[in-house]
């Protein structure tokens, strides 16, 4: 059995100043963390306490602008360009919606439009959109692409999805259980399923802030093999989470993937074995061989808040890069 243990010596934070859904202040805030400028290409870049101050600006934007209806145009003047190698719903929309909201421009890029390596060299695509936009979010094939990119531009990149990482992801997981319990540390995640991006994503950050992972995988070529018994995996957790077990660019390998996952879907008996308070967790879409509907529509499940919620976290992930913003509301208890 695998376990990956959260450490202690991550507690960065006070965790004093934020209940779940109800803000109160024990005593001032002194805001250190400027990320402005920086790229997002993985969590493995990013310590607990920048997480953490990601997490609040998303949060505190989320308060401001949904409950208390305030306008808050922190990039007005400023523009996107979004590539898209790959499809997408929530990536888009969450992008879209959230820099407009802000009041600044987003520029949408198909591969027709923007064919990264091909039409142009990557190196003279990063330079040319440096001079053109504030900020590039790609969705790619390959990492490799986010970090030529990287290389190259002189504004700030962020990962929209590649195939090692989702980091975005992540984020919108974070503040959903962050909302959801009040306090993320002392958490248990269970991942059940293929080793793909959201799960390295994953590895990445939550040992970082105090969540201890168990993650099962098939007896296959997956990168990732630490337990091959789902029951295992899900025993007294907090969290169970699964993916899609055939990502885009693996059609092909379908047919066997659903046989090698025979026994991974998430169900009402999974649940059983997991801790009292459990939820579930999907980054969507979610076909009915990973969960069936009885945990995917139930009260355990979070899915649709976690969907929101990669809005709000994408819009404080760009408002920490592009500003220099200090929340207005009181620091989340961590």
């Amino acid at each position: 059995m695998f376990m990956l243990k959260s450490s202690k010596s991550y507690s960065l934070l006070s965790n004093k100043c934020f209940q779940s859904r109800n803000f109160r202040v024990n005593r001032p805030i002194l805001n250190t963390v400027n990320l402005k400028g920086r790229s997002f290409l993985t969590l493995k870049d990013y310590n607990a306490e920048e997480i953490q101050h990601i997490l609040w600006v998303s949060a505190d934007l989320k308060h401001r602008m949904k409950h208390m209806g305030e306008y808050v145009p922190l990039l007005q003047g400023k523009s996107i360009a979004m590539i898209f190698e790959k499809r997408s719903t929530r990536t888009r929309m969450s992008t879209e919606t959230g820099f407009s909201l802000l009041g600044g421009h987003p520029c949408f890029l198909t591969p027709q439009d923007i064919h990264l390596g091909v039409n142009e060299s990557t190196t003279d695509t990063a330079r040319v959109l440096s001079g053109l936009a504030d900020i590039v979010l790609a969705r790619v094939y390959s990492h490799s692409s986010l970090e030529h990119l990287d290389k190259d531009a002189s504004i700030p990149i962020i990962n929209g999805l590649s195939d090692l990482y989702h980091p975005i992801q992540i984020l919108a997981d974070l503040l959903t259980l962050q909302e959801h319990y009040g306090s993320l540390r002392g958490l248990t995640l269970s991942w059940i399923g293929d080793g793909n991006n959201v799960l390295h994503s994953f590895m990445m950050s939550l040992a970082k802030l105090g969540i201890d992972l168990k993650v099962a995988t098939p007896k296959f070529g997956s990168k990732l093999q630490f337990l091959t018994d789902p029951a295992e995996a899900a025993r007294d957790s907090n969290v169970l989470v699964t993916d899609t077990w055939v990502s885009m660019g693996q059609e092909e390998e379908k047919k066997k993937r659903l046989q090698d996952f025979h026994g991974y879907q998430i169900t009402m008996q999974t649940g059983s074995l997991a801790a009292p308070d459990w939820t579930f967790l999907h980054c969507l879409p979610r076909k009915a061989e990973e969960v069936n509907d009885d945990v995917f529509y139930s009260s355990r499940s979070l899915v649709f808040k976690e969907a929101e919620n990669r809005k709000w976290t994408i819009m404080g992930l760009m408002v920490c890069l592009l500003t220099d913003y200090k929340p207005q509301t009181p620091k989340l208890r961590f």
